[in-house]
């Protein structure tokens, strides 16, 4: 299977991405350190997905991928995740523990919601770019942290430069080589192709389904019972998995359903223009 395909689309826009992204990769020689990649793009137009092919594709391949949302991880605990901290750094650190960035030595880190990244940290950051090493929170010595980093923001850096929320010279670092993903209203004719993957992905679910699991797990309060034990007629574990079976096979059905008619409406609205 062609790995490229995980990028689906077949518009101008992203092939555009492709030839670029094939072209970097390409000029990659062995030992030699990968620039840093910055992916510019709005909410859902797959900047994580491009950031795992590129590293599955890249020089780093063997390493490890780790990725970081830094929008997602509190402030207060950014700092000892991404860089490690030694014992005794604060109250609950009972043992030492590398972190993000030592795990991904020799392998490629995946910086999402870079410009979310307080100041302080934004400093921290530079150091172990420039330096290819980390020193943990409450440590005395730098250790090798290599990593090839790809980050990601669906924000304008260049306007947090200028308005002094970005460090200047850690959006250079970051932004060695800069690639934007175009939105779906951008993508010329991948609407269609995006709604027929997904419908038959939901028909591959619908396939694998099975109502095994369920059976057994319905249990019934004593007073639902008859005399001799047996269950009431009709509302056996049996009758009752199969119920919820159906239930949830009836709601893919209509998700199903409202995909294609999607797609039919979309057909004939692009054959009506």
């Amino acid at each position: 299977m062609d790995p490229w395909s995980e990028l689906a689309g077949q518009s101008p826009a992203v092939e555009a991405v492709r030839d670029t992204v094939r072209r970097l990769l390409a000029r990659q020689q062995p030992g030699r350190r990968p620039p840093a990649i910055l992916l510019q793009g709005e909410t859902g137009t797959g900047k994580g997905l491009l950031a795992r092919l590129i590293h599955r594709l890249g020089p780093r391949a063997r390493g490890e991928f780790v990725d970081v949302n830094c929008a997602a991880i509190p402030e207060t605990l950014l700092e000892s995740e991404l860089f490690g901290y030694e014992r005794g750094a604060f109250t609950d650190a009972r043992k030492a523990k590398p972190g993000l960035f030592q795990t991904a030595h020799l392998g490629t880190i995946f910086l999402d919601e870079v410009g979310s990244l307080p100041e302080a940290l934004q400093a921290k950051l530079l150091t172990v770019i420039e330096e290819r090493a980390v020193r943990r929170l409450g440590g005395t010595r730098p250790e090798p942290a290599d990593a090839w980093i790809i980050s990601a923001t669906n924000a304008d850096l260049q306007s947090g430069v200028r308005e002094r929320r970005f460090r200047e010279d850690l959006y250079h670092r970051l932004a060695v080589f800069t690639l934007r993903l175009p939105p779906l209203r951008e993508r010329d004719g991948d609407v269609l192709m995006l709604a027929e993957r997904f419908l038959a992905r939901v028909v591959v679910a619908l396939e694998r389904a099975d109502v095994h699991p369920h059976l057994g797990r319905s249990r019934l309060p004593r007073e639902r019972r008859d005399p001799h034990g047996l269950p009431a007629a009709g509302r056996g574990p049996l009758h009752s998995a199969s119920s919820e079976a159906t239930r949830c096979r009836a709601s893919s059905c209509s998700s199903a359903r409202m995909t294609s008619r999607a797609i039919v409406s979309y057909q004939s609205a692009t054959s009506a223009g």
